[in-house]
């Protein structure tokens, strides 16, 4: 049975590290998938025109690769969605939910280190009560390397997963996919290195006897 699917991404990259391989499951098994950004650099001051435009195309390559449907981009400012009411942006991530009218979801991890991150998890999760949103059959959380790991090491930001997805047919793709994006791919042995995405993939894997896998906190499925 054919699934849309939604992937948010608080910044382009986010995507690619916490769901990529997923992502290119759902395409190979015939599911409509769909992109929704929240940030943006256009108009960032610290961002040049070559920057942008750069930035820019490194989206489409992104979205060509992965098959999207549409990619949606809401342009708020990148590391300043605090300074946005949340109700501009959760009124923009409802109109594109009803556009689409997802069955699946993908988020990024609740209690992320960056605000950005926090902030869309609630503006998304506001855009999912069932007597609003009836279609959305399940929500999952995904990691995100260089945040998730850092968020305060308190009970309430553990991220534990308990969903594990085999990704070893398409980790290559993954890796080729996240290297678009020049700028944010770090050398060994930070966090968002190619090493240590594949490190945390293997690790993943071993959870559930496969060579890849992407893990995802479940937090709401509806069986009916």
């Amino acid at each position: 049975m054919k699934n849309k699917i939604l992937v948010v991404s608080p910044h382009p990259d986010d995507e690619t590290i916490g769901c990529g391989g997923t992502i290119l499951r759902h395409k190979a098994c015939g599911d409509d998938i769909f992109w929704l950004i929240i940030t943006n650099a256009i108009n960032y001051k610290q961002w040049n025109d070559s920057l942008i435009a750069k930035r820019q195309l490194e989206i489409e390559n992104v979205s060509n690769l992965f098959g999207f449907i549409k990619t949606y981009k809401l342009n708020f400012p990148t590391t300043k969605l605090d300074t946005i009411p949340i109700i501009e942006i959760v009124s923009a991530v409802s109109d594109v939910m009803n556009d689409i009218r997802p069955d699946f979801l993908y988020v990024n991890n609740r209690n992320d280190a960056h605000t950005d991150h926090k902030i869309v998890f609630d503006a998304v999760y506001s855009c999912t009560k069932n007597f609003r949103f009836p279609y959305i059959k399940r929500i999952l959380m995904y990691e995100a390397l260089s945040e998730t790991e850092f968020a305060p090491a308190l009970n309430v930001n553990a991220f534990l997963p308990n969903v594990f997805i085999d990704i070893t047919e398409y980790f290559k793709k993954k890796i080729e996919i996240m290297q678009v994006y020049e700028s944010e791919v770090m050398q060994p042995p930070f966090p968002r290195s190619l090493d240590i995405i594949e490190s945390l993939a293997k690790y993943r894997g071993s959870r559930i006897g496969v060579k890849y896998a992407e893990s995802f906190k479940l937090i709401f499925e509806l069986i009916r």
